[in-house]
């Protein structure tokens, strides 16, 4: 897959989603929409399908604890297992390891070499 920047999503991990939702909307004056509830408690950013923009969600985490190290950037991949083979032998963990999320594909969650939790993306 070539791309000129393979960030395609990120997740701003919070303790409570509507606080979280009244933060962002206000801040950057932008109507955030929840998603599914069997997907948790989560909210998109606003986003063009076809636009040259990255976008992203607030995700409520159950025992949620504020750190520097909660918001996550998923890389777009042909099929996230091809990036998931190289993650351990360079330093890294695997969280969870390829998992389908409906009708947008998969994604995997892996700590890289220096701690920081990253995320997949696919559509196969």
């Amino acid at each position: 897959m070539k791309t000129v920047n393979p960030v395609c999503w990120f997740d701003i991990n919070v303790a409570n989603l509507e606080r979280a939702k009244k933060f962002y909307e206000t801040v950057f004056a932008v109507t955030l929409t929840n998603l599914p509830i069997e997907w948790g408690k989560q909210a998109t950013f606003p986003f063009e399908n076809d636009g040259a923009n990255a976008t992203g969600a607030l995700v409520e985490k159950e025992n949620y604890v504020a750190n520097d190290n909660n918001t996550v950037v998923y890389f777009a991949s042909v099929d996230c297992t091809t990036e998931e083979m190289r993650i351990e032998n360079t330093g890294g963990k695997i969280l969870k390891s390829k998992t389908p999320i409906g009708e947008f594909g998969f994604i995997s969650i892996f700590l890289d070499s220096e701690g920081n939790t990253i995320g997949l993306h696919s559509r196969k």
